[in-house]
């Protein structure tokens, strides 16, 4: 990329960032239209990003549901040694969302590690109310069984280390995340990663009149408040067997963050420490994952530099 190419597209960068700072204090007004405002902001921009430095395997199955889907980005170039594991699981509100949201989105979280020397997965699962609690989480698993047995075969020449699996999830892909690491009823016996980045992740199930994914809470935790209370992440934060880093966005669903403030402060009660805290500025709770990639990358490289603190490489 030229000087002057890069001059132009760091002006579009420092645009789309001024239009989310600018959506940001009306964001939980309305939120739908919001995201459609990140889309339409973030799509154009990431589709300027050079294709090339990595490979997509699509549409590869680890289970027999039609969403038991995953794609696979492997970097073009040999890594020294075998490559570090990055696997994103997707938001929606527990009952839309899609891996591919469209050609750019959520493709850019996988692609921007796989141009950055990772093996990246990008995870579809069950929505709800097909697939309630703990779907979700189950498909998780079902995923990381996959990565563990065949991930080996699409890493290209370098290879895949699998003592090196970073999982990220976003909003109720975090929840997901979070519940397959912590809950006793669906975590695995032994850690299957090495450290996990909650971004967004909805850590309570709460119905309250501000959530706007109130109705996507019900769908997948059921109507009964105890449930609600026992079934979500933040019952079982004291379990959490890994690192954690948690992101939230300026502009946050509404409570989001807060219960991300619980969920730290529950693990330095536990640990005498707090876990890695990134509040994104400027960023909403869509475009906080949207911009990845977009060349705004401070928030990849942190996640980056998390990853390969957590486990260094040999």
């Amino acid at each position: 990329m030229t000087g002057q190419t890069f001059q132009a597209r760091a002006a579009k960068w420092e645009e789309a960032r001024a239009h989310m700072r600018a959506l940001g204090p009306r964001w939980a007004d309305d939120i739908a239209a919001g995201r459609r405002a990140v889309l339409e902001t973030y799509t154009p921009l990431l589709a300027q990003t050079p294709a090339e430095g990595y490979t997509v395997v699509r549409d590869l199955a680890y289970g027999p549901h039609a969403r038991h889907r995953l794609d696979v980005y492997r970097p073009d170039a040999v890594t020294d040694g075998p490559a570090p594991i990055v696997v994103f699981v997707h938001g929606g509100g527990f009952v839309r969302g899609d891996m591919n949201a469209n050609a750019q989105i959520y493709g850019n979280v996988p692609r921007y590690f796989a141009r950055h020397g990772c093996v990246a997965v990008n995870v579809e699962y069950r929505l709800a109310p097909e697939a309630p609690f703990p779907g979700g989480a189950l498909d998780v698993g079902a995923a990381m069984q996959w990565v563990r047995e065949h991930i080996g075969e699409y890493a290209g020449e370098g290879g895949a280390d699998l003592s090196r699996v970073l999982l990220i999830g976003h909003s109720a892909g975090g929840s997901h995340v979070a519940s397959y690491l912590c809950d006793p009823r669906v975590r695995p016996a032994q850690p299957e990663v090495a450290g996990t980045v909650l971004i967004s992740a909805r850590l309570r199930a709460d119905v309250l009149s501000d959530n706007p994914n109130a109705p996507g809470v019900v769908a997948y935790y059921g109507n009964d408040p105890a449930r609600h209370e026992s079934d979500a992440p933040m019952a079982h934060a004291d379990a959490m067997p890994v690192p954690v880093m948690v992101v939230v966005a300026e502009f946050e669903n509404p409570h989001l963050d807060t219960y991300a403030l619980e969920f730290c402060h529950r693990l330095a009660q536990r640990d005498g420490r707090a876990p890695r805290l990134r509040q994104v500025r400027d960023h909403n709770h869509t475009s906080v994952v949207a911009h990845i990639d977009s060349g705004d990358d401070s928030l990849g490289r942190e996640i980056l530099q998390f990853l390969h603190e957590i486990n260094p490489s040999p």
